[in-house]
């Protein structure tokens, strides 16, 4: 009965959360997530996974915390889902890279780039990071009925935050620059470390994931000189993320009448 035992990393057990998941990376922000639920507390606290349960219109509800990058971000995917889990919303931050990407906008993630690792140990290179059409259309919805800017497409996933921000400084410089600008070329949005691997995680595990970011900063739009200003206040893609989930669960419960 292994499948009833304590979870390794996230301390929990089946009974502990709901289907419906919410995934930040910062274990502080998960309070603040937890405090838009009813009825909210803390069922555990390991490593970088803080897990808080409530209920959003009479449904059980979860916040995880996944830490940053893609191998803990599925660690929590694969164990929460073995508790029963099977609604993930990835809510979290990124980098801008198409210029009309500005901060404190809202970034709706329909695919991504797999330019990290975890995700080949779930599927061959060549099947695509793709986020669930559901989910998806849940969070642009969300966004567009709070107000906030929208963009919607595909994101860059990476596993060195530094090889990003700093390339030249790494001795594979030539190849980080180059893909770069492959990404620019293609009309890719935002750079950010977990979608990837969460889209393919949920697809060999037949559960739904979606994104949605909040714009830090652009280093597109700074180098082309463009007026911009940090905006570190995530609250924006918590909001769209569980009003996306409210939409979830309605559609959810109409589709089961």
């Amino acid at each position: 009965m292994q499948h009833l035992e304590r979870q390794y990393h996230i301390g929990c057990v089946p009974g502990d959360v709901g289907r419906y998941c919410i995934l930040p990376g910062d274990p502080g922000r998960v309070p603040a997530i937890a405090a838009l639920f009813d009825d909210a507390k803390q069922i555990a606290y390991n490593r970088e996974f803080n897990v808080w349960t409530g209920t959003l219109l009479g449904e059980k509800v979860t916040a995880c915390s996944t830490g940053i990058g893609g191998p803990s971000a599925v660690i929590a995917m694969e164990e929460l889902h073995k508790c029963g889990a099977d609604t993930f919303l990835r809510t979290g931050t990124c980098g801008g890279i198409a210029l009309e990407v500005q901060s404190g906008d809202v970034v709706v993630a329909t695919g991504a780039v797999r330019y990290e690792h975890t995700s080949r140990e779930y599927a061959p290179i060549e099947f695509p990071a793709v986020a669930d059409f559901q989910v998806t259309g849940a969070l642009v919805q969300a966004a567009r009925s709070l107000g906030f800017p929208l963009h919607t497409g595909v994101v860059q996933c990476k596993d060195s935050f530094y090889g990003q921000h700093s390339p030249e400084a790494s001795p594979v410089y030539y190849e980080l620059q180059q893909k770069w600008e492959s990404w620019k070329r293609l009309g890719v949005l935002a750079s950010e470390m977990e979608s990837a691997a969460l889209f393919v995680a949920a697809a060999a595990l037949g559960c739904r994931c979606g994104s949605c970011f909040h714009v830090v900063w652009n280093q597109e739009r700074e180098a082309a000189g463009l007026d911009q200003r940090m905006s570190e206040d995530t609250s924006s893609s918590v909001k769209v993320a569980v009003e996306a989930l409210k939409l979830l669960i309605e559609a959810d419960r109409s589709a089961e009448k």
